[in-house]
């Protein structure tokens, strides 16, 4: 079934040195073709890191199209035939009819061990003008384990809090997760910070963030806590508006793939 509006996500890329991770291309599918187009962060990552564009994508100004999931994301994607593909779909609290890639990739964050790539969603607003997110808490194996205890007995539905960690060395801006009593059970993903930060400090009631799934050991911890994120804007900003979210390619410049 074709979707009401083109499904996006968002491609990341990490400094290995500097640890920063920027945003550097945006994937849409309409329910016909995929187009991939890389954003202005990249260009931040040229300047400041030497990020160098992707082999299936050479040219910074050209829009790609294909029928089929360019193979950098669709590598990122468990395949089907696997034995414990149902459990890792089910890990992500996704059902099996609405397994599709770009559904899985905004859940699992694409991750792979041999890249620093990472996807992540763009939401949509709802009728209220509300935003929704699914994203697994962050920075679980930092924590002591005490932390991954208390996570083992959190219920559905469990509230769980922002606090900033201003004198984080990484990341000033960085958000923890915590619960009503203050034990720490994660962290916020980086891509949300652009957004989340300054309306979780100037109105901390705009975001409400519960636990969505634990699933319990042997599960690796990234995918242990799986938290929903519901949350409204300030000043009307749309989600992922700034200017590194930006396509560098004008609409006229396209390249055709069908590569499977």
């Amino acid at each position: 079934m074709k979707p009401n509006k083109p499904q996006t996500l968002f491609l990341a890329w990490q400094d290995y040195a500097s640890r920063v991770w920027f945003p550097i291309g945006r994937l849409t599918f309409d329910g016909t073709r995929y187009k991939f187009v890389y954003i202005k962060g990249a260009k931040d990552a040229e300047q400041l890191c030497g990020f160098k564009p992707l082999i299936s994508f050479p040219q910074w100004d050209e829009i790609y199209y294909s029928t089929h999931l360019f193979p950098v994301f669709a590598n990122r994607l468990m395949s089907r035939s696997r034995p414990e593909y149902k459990s890792f779909v089910e890990r992500l609290n996704i059902s099996l009819d609405k397994d599709d890639p770009m559904v899985l990739l905004a859940r699992s964050e694409g991750k792979r061990e041999t890249d620093s790539l990472t996807v992540f969603p763009c939401p949509e607003a709802d009728k209220l003008g509300k935003y929704e997110l699914h994203f697994f808490a962050h920075g679980l194996r930092y924590l002591p384990e005490g932390a991954i205890a208390k996570i083992e007995q959190f219920q559905v539905g469990d509230k769980l809090w922002l606090a900033n960690e201003f004198q984080n060395e990484y990341d000033t801006r960085a958000l923890t997760l915590h619960t009503p009593d203050h034990y720490i059970v994660g962290y916020c993903p980086r891509y949300l910070l652009s957004n989340i930060f300054d309306i979780s400090v100037r109105n901390p009631e705009l975001v409400d963030v519960q636990v969505e799934r634990i699933n319990q050991s042997p599960t690796p911890l990234r995918f242990r806590l799986l938290c929903r994120m519901i949350y409204s804007t300030l000043d009307d900003i749309k989600p992922f508006s700034q200017a590194e979210y930006q396509p560098i390619a004008r609409e006229k410049s396209i390249i055709m793939s069908d590569v499977k």
